[in-house]
């Protein structure tokens, strides 16, 4: 055999293939964590209107006027404190009051963190390296991950916080009920990964598998507290904004199953490449099929998997049944899980089927077609907003609306000024004026007026006409399909009130967003 030609440096071409693979494998995190932190800068603020909520709450709490929406009451509008207290603590620290700027830019650290920890869980999970790696960068890429990381949402905090609580009871390390409880304030769905943990801790400690020490006690210290402090302060610690969306919104029984299953489907948006109802179908059963063997394997290898690897498919289960309005960032914290699940089932039949080395070409070539199908939901060129690459989703012409309104109306805005309106994140924090929520997430006040008649609706909400006329704002902002059988078909509405403003706009088949003000 012919000895290998060496380069310059005397290494031979093979070992410098090995050396450079070896290189990536044992700094994976640091490089997933600059991968996911660089798709994360590189779009631009893409907020979502809900985050301004959150927004204005940490800007109150930094100005002194309390933990509250509207200054005097006390009304837990928003479901995620932790993310809020943080977001406050941050702008005293920083200096700034650029709450969308600090978003992103804590976004983009935690979803650092959450890429660099997939890449160990992965291969706890599995027991395949190449999981893990894999998991990562299908994450740093996810429209679904970069979207809400952008949009200024708490998402990326509270995978980061559910990522780390799966890594932490996987070792055994007491941190994970501390880190669970972080979570559940994070965001209260957190119950669906954290309650079979829990239950599966607690099988073990009657089986004398495992014991209970200091930590988990210490570990509801933040729950006990905030819940206290809540109880006190606003009379309760359950958000007020779940049981206003549960009044307001109108959904056909099924209507959270069926977009669930599209979700399940398509993880790396196979719509886009395979526009075919029964490709997408057979996509659907593959990886169910591949999640189910992934399961199984992961369970064999370790018990204190399987409530981590169900995580996807509880979640599932759960919100089908429960059936509220699927916003777009609910889809987000199961996928990291389900595309492990995935991952671990595809890797253990390649495994069985061909030799080590081929199972690793055919991995990394159906992983480069997973990548492939996510980068598609990308864009080099936004049609608006920032023009800077950014997943197609990350779509917020509306919020750039009410952001219009909002500051055109703040230099008109004193202490007794009132606008209504059912989207308040960006007028509300934008305008600085004092909100009356016609849903009801900031004004409980709203909620006895819902539900409304089936036929008052057009989509899935619409103002009451009721609430109005009684509570008489000064300003109400709405897009027209809110209001087209309800304030627009109101003599009381339509007598009090002058259109002030009509700015063109189809959005949700609506004819124009309109700025009503009180005669």
């Amino acid at each position: 055999m012919p000895p290998q030609r060496l380069n310059p440096s005397g290494h031979s071409p093979l070992a410098i293939r090995y050396a450079k693979r070896l290189f990536a494998i044992r700094y994976s995190p640091i490089l997933l964590f600059a991968l996911a932190v660089f798709l994360r800068l590189l779009p631009g603020e893409r907020i979502v209107d809900d985050a301004y909520i959150t927004f204005r709450y940490a800007r109150n709490i930094v100005n002194g006027v309390g933990f509250v929406y509207n200054p005097g009451e006390h009304v837990m509008g928003t479901t995620t404190p932790l993310y809020t207290l943080l977001m406050a603590a941050l702008s005293i620290l920083g200096r700034t009051g650029n709450f969308p700027a600090l978003s992103i830019w804590v976004n983009a650290i935690a979803d650092g963190f959450t890429c660099a920890l997939l890449a160990p869980l992965g291969q706890t999970i599995s027991g395949r390296r190449r999981v893990g790696i894999a998991d990562g960068v299908l994450y740093a890429i996810a429209p679904f991950g970069v979207t809400f990381a952008i949009g200024g949402m708490e998402t990326s905090v509270f995978v980061l916080l559910i990522t780390l609580t799966a890594l932490l009871y996987l070792r055994d390390h007491p941190a994970w009920g501390f880190t669970s409880a972080l979570a559940l304030l994070t965001r209260p769905d957190a119950i669906i990964f954290i309650g079979p943990i829990g239950l599966d801790f607690a099988v073990r400690i009657f089986r004398k598998q495992s014991s209970l020490r200091f930590h988990h006690f210490a570990s509801v210290i933040p729950l006990l507290l905030w819940t206290l402090f809540a109880a006190l302060y606003f009379g309760s610690p359950i958000p007020h904004s779940i049981a206003a969306k549960t009044a307001a919104y109108r959904l056909q029984p099924a209507e959270g199953f069926v977009r669930l299953l599209q979700h399940y489907a398509t993880p790396f948006f196979e719509n886009l490449t395979f526009p075919n109802t029964p490709i997408l179908f057979a996509f659907l059963i593959a990886y169910l099929s591949l999640s189910i063997i992934g399961i199984i394997n992961a369970l064999r290898r370790d018990s204190r998997s399987l409530p981590i690897t169900l995580y996807p498919f509880l979640y599932f289960a759960v919100f089908a049944v429960a059936n509220p309005l699927i916003f777009r960032w609910y889809l987000t914290p199961p996928l990291p899980f389900y595309f492990i699940v995935i991952l671990t089932g595809l890797s253990a039949i390649l495994q069985l089927q061909i030799s080590n080395l081929k199972s690793q070409i055919a991995f990394i070539i159906l992983w480069t077609f997973f990548i492939a199908m996510s980068l598609r939901a990308w864009t080099l060129t936004p049609d608006h907003g920032p023009n800077r690459p950014a997943p197609q989703m990350a779509w917020f012409q509306l919020e750039q609306l009410y952001t219009q309104i909002g500051k055109d109306l703040a230099p008109e805005v004193t202490p007794t000024t009132v606008i209504a309106a059912g989207d308040i994140g960006a007028l509300g924090y934008f305008s600085g004026a004092r909100i009356l929520d016609t849903l009801g997430l900031v004004s409980p006040e709203s909620t006895a007026y819902y539900p409304l008649p089936p036929d008052q609706l057009v989509i899935t909400y619409a103002i009451s006409a009721d609430l109005i006329a009684e509570a008489r704002p000064d300003h109400v902002v709405f897009l027209e399909v809110y209001g087209r059988r309800t304030l627009l078909a109101d003599s009381r509405f339509l007598a009090d009130y002058t259109l002030r403003q009509k700015i063109p706009t189809d959005i949700y088949g609506s004819d124009g967003m309109l700025v009503y003000q009180h005669k």
